[in-house]
């Protein structure tokens, strides 16, 4: 996982959590997020839990911005890929993204509620 913590530096170092984090906000997901339907992934893309197809729709669409931004910071490091980039994106985004009550999916495909104060259960590979 070398080449993980290559791009956790890599996304601290252009901001890649920022991006990812400062999509629009699609009023759809936010809600579904709040409702528990929709939640991170320790994959850098959100996955959703439940709901209706058009949910899953704007959630697809995030994904796509998502993967553009992760393919582009990927590009700028030679020997880093978009996987390698999505995962450390997947990083900051379980541990600054999910409030409490909010689901979110570790690398087993487990999905937790993040409760009260407790920390999001972080992937070994970001170095926390």
């Amino acid at each position: 996982m070398a080449c993980v913590r290559t791009a956790i530096l890599l996304a601290t170092l252009l901001g890649i959590g920022a991006p990812a984090l400062a999509q629009a906000a699609d009023p759809v997901v936010e809600a579904a997020r709040d409702a528990g339907t929709v939640g991170e992934q320790a994959d850098g893309y959100l996955g959703v839990r439940g709901g209706s197809p058009d949910l899953a729709k704007h959630v697809g669409q995030i994904n796509i911005q998502r993967r553009a931004v992760y393919t582009d910071a990927a590009a700028a490091k030679t020997g880093v890929t978009v996987v390698d980039v999505a995962a450390a994106a997947g990083c900051q985004l379980l541990a600054n993204r999910v409030a409490p009550g909010q689901y979110y999916r570790t690398t087993t495909g487990e999905w937790r509620q993040r409760a009260g104060s407790a920390t999001v259960m972080l992937p070994a590979y970001c170095g926390r």
